[in-house]
């Protein structure tokens, strides 16, 4: 655990949503679990005034800060403006005893500041400097993400860090990463992956939608366009601040299955879409460990589906434990909670056959989130009659399961006719900003609505 106090540390909660009730013959078993952590101390006091805390105070953090300073943020000049003017922010949001690299990215990864392969620790001296060493930057060459990367995870695992501390990077990029391959990015992306998190931005409109949040996917971050370079400065203070309120690193969902449950998919569905069952470690005799990185005062929630052996009406089993574990100094690992996922076979059709309030409505936006991707790609490709019928499909879940946002969104790129029937029109012109911007954030979910 992070060196602090035990009364700001969270506490976590497991509560699982689900039908345990099968009809004869039934083996399939949904549940959602919402995972909570509460009490940290970070709403209030970290996140909104970061410097009130001294060294020592909050949790051990390291963060580093990836620029692209390649020739294209020069065109308009307004793009390395409005970087060196993020980072300034993103900077000033940092706590007093957070350790700090800021790192300009083109064909090479280059330490800004502190350099020597050091990291700073945060106070006003070193964020003043910091902020004078921005001034240096200027843009020229090329892009190959992977060396940022790479470099930001050489920094971040300084033995200056210690081994509980939430480590962090951000990476804003504003073209396509044309200067390393595709393979040689993946390589990047999975030696860091579980050894810090990252949320990756877009500036302007000439990136790759599929890298950026590719890299947030693969390092359990965030991702999203900022279209106007001027709004970069307010999204990256935002993201520091969320940073800052991380209080536990390298937190895991822990799936104990009995003998003979297979399990079909793990995936957390909000706040955003993410699909979790290829990633599972091995932790012991039918237990696996799915990532869901750093955790602060925030709410999450888990689909989790499996398969059952039958069995004869009347009879019950657990189908499934689900755990949060987090590791500890002397390797071993401690259950932060936990819920139980049931299985109860009936002949009640009515009690067989309903569907849980929760799991439906995560489905729906799971396939919202797919629907919209395929939509667009078959927009891309010319495939019109495709891409209509798959927006038109996204519209009508937008607006059965209350996704406002997401609504708000498709209606950049298509006239919608009728929402509840899905009948839509693809747009003759669309901006491409609102096209890239419906692309970043189609995982983007809501939670059920109160009934």
């Amino acid at each position: 655990m992070a060196n602090f106090s035990k009364s700001n540390v969270p506490q976590f909660s497991v509560d699982v949503y689900q039908n345990e009730f099968l009809p004869e013959g039934g083996r399939e078993v949904n549940a959602i679990a919402t995972v909570t952590s509460t009490g940290g101390g970070t709403v209030g006091s970290a996140v909104s005034a970061p410097h009130l805390y001294s060294a020592g105070q909050g949790p051990d953090a390291a963060v580093a800060i990836m620029v692209d300073c390649s020739g294209s943020m020069d065109y308009p000049p307004t793009k390395m403006r409005g970087a060196r003017d993020a980072t300034a922010a993103a900077i000033d949001a940092l706590r007093d005893g957070v350790r700090f690299a800021v790192i300009g990215g083109t064909h090479v990864a280059k330490e800004v500041y502190p350099g020597n392969g050091r990291l700073a620790v945060a106070d006003p001296a070193t964020r003043e400097q910091a902020k004078q060493a921005l001034r240096r930057l200027s843009a020229g060459g090329g892009t190959a993400i992977g060396t940022w990367l790479r470099l930001a995870d050489r920094l971040l695992a300084s033995a200056d860090v210690a081994a509980s501390a939430v480590r962090h990077g951000i990476l804003l990029t504003d073209g396509r990463n044309e200067h390393e391959s595709p393979e040689d990015l993946k390589a990047a992306l999975d030696s860091c992956a579980g050894r810090f998190t990252c949320d990756a931005r877009g500036v302007g409109t000439d990136w790759e939608v599929k890298e950026v949040t590719g890299i947030a996917s693969a390092l359990l971050g965030t991702a999203d366009i900022v279209a106007d370079p001027a709004g970069l400065a307010a999204d990256f203070t935002r993201m520091m601040e969320a940073a800052m309120g991380k209080e536990v690193a390298d937190v895991s969902l822990r799936l104990w299955t009995p003998v003979g449950v297979e399990i079909q998919f793990v995936k957390q569905v909000a706040p955003t879409v993410e699909e979790l069952t290829g990633r599972r470690t091995e932790a012991g005799p039918r237990a696996g460990d799915y990532p869901t990185g750093s955790w602060g005062d925030e709410s999450r929630d888990y689909h989790i589906c499996v398969r059952v052996p039958t069995a004869d009406l009347g009879q019950e089993m657990l189908a499934a434990r689900v755990s949060l574990v987090a590791p500890q100094a002397d390797g071993t690992t401690q259950t932060l909670s936990q819920g139980l996922v049931r299985a109860v076979w009936t002949d009640d059709m009515a009690a067989s056959t309903s569907i849980n309030p929760q799991v439906a409505h995560y489905t729906g936006q799971a396939e919202l989130a797919h629907v919209i991707q395929q939509g667009l790609d078959a927009r891309k490709s010319g495939d019109l009659d495709g891409a209509t019928a798959k927006l038109g499909r996204a519209v009508q879940l937008a607006a059965a399961s209350g996704n406002a946002d997401t609504a708000k969104l498709l209606s950049k790129v298509v006239d919608v006719v009728d929402a509840a029937e899905g009948t839509v029109r693809l747009k003759a012109k669309v901006a491409e900003a609102d096209e890239m911007t419906l692309e970043t954030r189609s995982t983007k979910t809501v939670r059920v609505k109160k009934q």
